[in-house]
């Protein structure tokens, strides 16, 4: 299914002009280097462009589109039309001038073998060119020596004559297409386009994901006998076809390579796609499942509507948006040379975005002027659950992956969600919004009695009689008017008795009723009115479980008394005259 989509998504990029054919790439190249028919060498041309990196400015190869890469390791094998220095001109950079020699020899050859026979101007300079050059004497030349230190690092040349690319000429393209399509191999049915075709039994690699092997890793690969049967070996295990395997990488290469629709979720890099690779519906994902910027054009307001009419299935003719539009969202993580599938979804538009803004609207909860999102994007929601002391800053990779799932697909959160956002809660003794929002969140989705939905509210329920809710906001007036007595104390009773006051609470609340009326005794000597008032709010939250405390609260308790205690505290900063 995976490579199916992307193969459709191949066709469509192509259809476009997005993308290159079958047979050519999108190749780095750093300099044109310039022949006359004669083969003579007439200058190099930087090919660079440049681009912020951060808050640095770097020049990089501008992309050219070029017959596809040759497979090649430590072996020696040429490119056509394009290559390194070491191919195209023999130059030594790497301190081995006889490989320089081979290398140069093998590109000549290759050249002499799909070029011999046409007689175009392009042809006949390419062809010159290789007769006449001697790599042992190419250091000497004075374009060469102008551009030795950048030629010696590596980068791509590629021929120019008359001022056009070699690559552009009918007949080399032609001679090309034929070559690479002639390619032999065994031919059997493709299981992605069911076709005939000749099998690969290596795909190309995709570059691009997050913490994979910089040089590219496999999708798809079989390169241990265990995963090997009926004597088939290397990807003739699971026959894809030299036209799919092509195409494939290619879609998905073309996808991670734009950084601007490409999102980390833990180590999990996700991409996402419309039926059709029209950009818009990217757009719109970036901002509103990613938490990008809102650069649609429209205002919020606007915005808003937009999306509500989306997810109620209608089209959004502002944004040109099909809410029945077939979409993809796809996340892949490195292991090792291979890469492994994270999550496939494939779902209405409209469905993807009516399941986020759900998930939005259960993790909605009052929040200080402070807070820096309206609403808590996927990844900030997940750096919740991480210890903030750890060297590695990143959710657990079978956290993120299940939660990002769950939040596409609409299902029930991950036990492991709200366990991670507990124990932060636990080791810190603090409740950020993020981490209240997440028990919110988990029990509208994941119901259950011991955390009824009268406690998960946006803000303050003064109206709940929840017992462990109650003595949550019990505790938030225990520790304001601790506050209000000590307010340069180092140690509060949060740091003290708040995990045992939310687990055990007979026990923990005997004592925090003593120190609660030490520092009300205090408190009437400094301020007699705002004394009375807490005094007297006590006494309503006390009522409500008549000071009968529980033994013990369980899991789904403690999460009611963490709310409890959560919107309390908002309630203090948001009320002027209680803060």
């Amino acid at each position: 299914m995976i490579l199916q989509a992307l193969t459709k998504l191949y066709e469509d990029l192509a259809e476009q002009g997005k993308i290159a054919r079958e047979g050519w790439n999108a190749v780095k190249i750093s300099y044109l280097l310039e022949i006359d028919e004669d083969g003579t060498l007439l200058g190099f041309i930087p090919q660079f462009k440049e681009i912020i990196s951060g808050k640095k400015t770097q020049s990089v190869p501008m992309e050219k589109i070029l017959p596809a890469a040759v497979k090649r390791s430590s072996g020696i094998a040429s490119n056509f039309l394009w290559d390194n220095s070491a191919y195209m001109l023999g130059i030594d950079g790497k301190g081995k001038p006889e490989r320089a020699k081979e290398c140069f020899e093998a590109c000549k050859g290759f050249h002499r073998e799909l070029l011999d026979g046409i007689d175009t101007a392009a042809a006949r300079a390419i062809l010159n060119f290789f007769d006449g050059w001697e790599p042992a004497l190419a250091a000497e030349h004075p374009l060469i020596v102008e551009n030795l230190n950048e030629l010696y690092k590596g980068g791509n040349v590629t021929f120019y004559v008359n001022g056009r690319l070699a690559a552009e000429d009918a007949e080399i393209k032609a001679a090309w297409q034929k070559y690479y399509d002639s390619s032999d191999g065994e031919r059997m049915q493709c299981l992605v386009t069911g076709k005939d075709d000749v099998i690969v039994p290596t795909h190309p690699a995709i570059k691009g994901v997050a913490d994979a092997q910089s040089s590219g890793a496999a999708l798809v690969s079989f390169n241990a006998s265990a995963f090997c049967s009926y004597g088939k070996e290397q990807n003739y295990n699971a026959p894809v076809g030299k036209y799919a395997a092509f195409a494939y990488t290619s879609a998905l290469n073309y996808l991670l390579s734009d950084k601007e629709n490409v999102h980390r979720i833990g180590d999990t890099t996700v991409v996402c796609w419309a039926e059709g690779a029209e950009e818009q519906y990217n757009g719109l994902t970036n901002m509103w499942m990613f938490g990008d910027d809102n650069n649609t054009g429209l205002s919020d307001a606007d915005l808003y509507a937009a999306v509500k009419r989306i997810t109620e299935g209608k089209y959004c003719n502002e944004l040109k948006i099909d809410p029945k539009r077939p979409y993809y969202v796809l996340g892949i993580a490195p292991n090792a040379a291979r890469l492994s599938v994270s999550f496939f979804l494939r779902n209405e538009f409209g469905s993807f975005i009516r399941n986020v803004n759900e998930h939005y609207e259960r993790m909605e909860i009052v929040k200080s002027k402070f807070d820096k999102f309206d609403t808590l994007p996927i990844w900030a929601m997940l750096n919740e659950t991480v210890n903030p002391k750890s060297q590695d800053k990143k959710p657990s990779s079978v956290l993120a992956k299940s939660t990002a799932r769950a939040i596409f697909a609409g299902t029930a959160y991950p036990a492991a969600l709200l366990n991670g956002a507990m124990l932060r809660i636990r080791a810190e003794r603090n409740i950020t919004r993020g981490r209240a929002a997440i028990i919110k969140a988990y029990y509208l989705k994941n119901t259950n009695k011991g955390c009824p939905k009268e406690v998960l509210t946006v803000s303050l329920n003064e109206q709940s009689t929840n017992i462990p809710y109650t003595l949550g906001r019990l505790f938030a007036y225990y520790e304001k008017v601790q506050k209000e007595v000590n307010p340069e104390i180092n140690a509060t009773i949060v740091d003290k008795y708040y995990i045992s006051a939310m687990s055990t609470p007979a026990r923990t609340f005997k004592l925090l009723n003593g120190l609660y009326q030490s520092h009300l005794r205090k408190l009437y000597r400094l301020n007699k009115d705002r004394a009375r008032w807490f005094d007297m709010e006590v006494g309503k939250l006390k009522d409500v479980f008549d000071e009968t405390y529980p033994i013990k609260h369980t899991s789904q308790e403690q999460c009611s008394f963490d709310l409890g205690y959560y919107h309390q505290k908002q309630w203090f900063y948001t009320k002027k005259e209680y803060r």
